[in-house]
């Protein structure tokens, strides 16, 4: 992978802030989009722009085609067996609600137990939260290893017969941690419980195949992963599919509606309810082949050694701290002395360096880490350990004026 090639597909990467080159170091946040995938949504809105499904017209017809086209990328990309279990959503925690809106409301009851983790994103806790709430049922954490990591161990003696579903992430936006969610699925298949990931940071950064996770539901969003932003994918197995009952009602989802009563679409259309998120799903599957090209496996050798080479030289820097496992995907998570991270990310704006600062919408997490935010760099194919240098140049610049401030 010659990542100055792929720099250049680009283009807001070729820019200065703040009179500094631009080091887009935010990417678990939102990647940037390459050329092609502008491309791709600007030609769907000159020259098709058109509603789906609904009509017999020319520009109807490629509209319809590029949206379920995108649909069949979507397929192949994560290994699923067929289209009628890839649904299009708004993104990740709209697949997740959706599964706990509709799966979770109609088989969980007072005796019944949700198991998730201290570590996911608050779109994988706040669901269970409320379904648990309206349902009577426990929600349960399993435990954390020291580093950050998940010791299955701790799975066995948590998930009992009791759960219903078990709901992890793949990969830990904060720490990094890529934790291993078809052995967890094995567990929650011997107990009787369907197993939900959340995807959001694996699909974009290595290789996934939901058939052989033997996942029931997986979750992910297209603007993590070179795609554009508001569409997103909830992956779920057919036969639990066809057995749930949608959650938006309207156009698109039905299939005959009567007074007093209606009958809906087949999957994968009776969870598409209104005009669908057209462009984004087109330019999701743009994004896809783009990906493909690059290779999934090229993706995540080059992540894995940018990290490594980062917490080398953040190792150099006094009053560094750097929080997860030492085997992770491409995120970085650090604070540094007695700087707050907000303060942190500024210092390194100012430089032109972009890193996330806060709790990273995981408040359990941060508590589990004795912490009230940390700073955060996450690092895509499009990043270089000179990258890595101008970050870790500013971080102590950051320490050097803090020093003299309070010094």
């Amino acid at each position: 992978m010659n990542v100055q090639e792929v720099r250049k597909m680009f283009p807001i990467l070729d820019q200065q802030v703040n009179g500094k080159p631009l080091v887009y170091l935010d990417s678990a946040a939102t990647s940037q989009k390459p050329k092609q995938v502008i491309d791709k949504i600007d030609d769907y809105y000159r020259r098709y722009n058109s509603n789906v499904h609904r009509g017999v017209h020319t520009l109807g017809t490629y509209a319809t085609d590029g949206y379920e086209g995108a649909r069949e990328k979507v397929r192949a990309f994560i290994k699923a067996k067929s289209t009628e279990e890839i649904i299009f959503t708004r993104g990740t925690t709209t697949a997740i609600n959706l599964v706990a809106s509709s799966y979770g409301r109609d088989n969980l009851g007072p005796e019944d137990e949700i198991v998730i983790t201290p570590m996911e994103h608050h779109s994988n806790i706040i669901p269970w939260q409320q379904v648990a709430r309206t349902t009577g049922a426990t929600l349960k954490y399993i435990p954390l290893q020291k580093d950050g990591t998940i010791d299955l161990k701790d799975v066995e003696e948590t998930v009992t017969d009791k759960t219903k579903i078990v709901s992890v992430m793949h990969v830990s936006n904060v720490l990094g941690s890529i934790n291993p969610v078809k052995e967890i699925a094995k567990v929650a298949h011997k107990n009787g419980a369907v197993m939900v990931v959340d995807g959001a940071q694996s699909v974009p950064h290595m290789s996934v195949d939901v058939q052989d996770l033997d996942c029931d539901f997986y979750a992910f969003s297209s603007h993590k992963m070179c795609g554009p932003t508001g569409v997103g994918v909830l992956y779920g197995k057919k036969e639990h599919l066809e057995k749930m009952e949608p959650v938006e009602f309207g156009g698109e989802m039905i299939d005959f509606v009567g007074l007093y009563e209606s009958t809906w679409k087949e999957l994968p259309w009776k969870f598409e309810g209104g005009t669908p998120i057209i462009a984004g799903a087109i330019g999701l599957g743009e994004a896809i082949d783009f990906l493909n090209e690059i290779g999934m496996d090229n993706i995540l050798e080059h992540e894995h050694k940018l990290a490594q080479y980062a917490i080398s030289r953040l190792a150099e820097i006094d009053g560094v701290e750097v929080y997860g496992p030492k085997e992770r995907a491409g995120v970085v998570t650090f604070n540094c002395d007695d700087v707050h991270p907000h303060d942190v990310a500024t210092v390194l704006d100012a430089e032109g360096v972009a890193v996330r600062a806060g709790h990273h919408c995981a408040q359990p997490l941060m508590k589990w880490l004795d912490v009230t935010a940390t700073a955060r760099a996450s690092f895509y194919l499009y990043n270089t350990e000179e990258d890595v240098d101008a970050f870790v140049n500013a971080l102590i610049k950051t320490k050097e004026y803090f020093g003299d401030v309070f010094g």
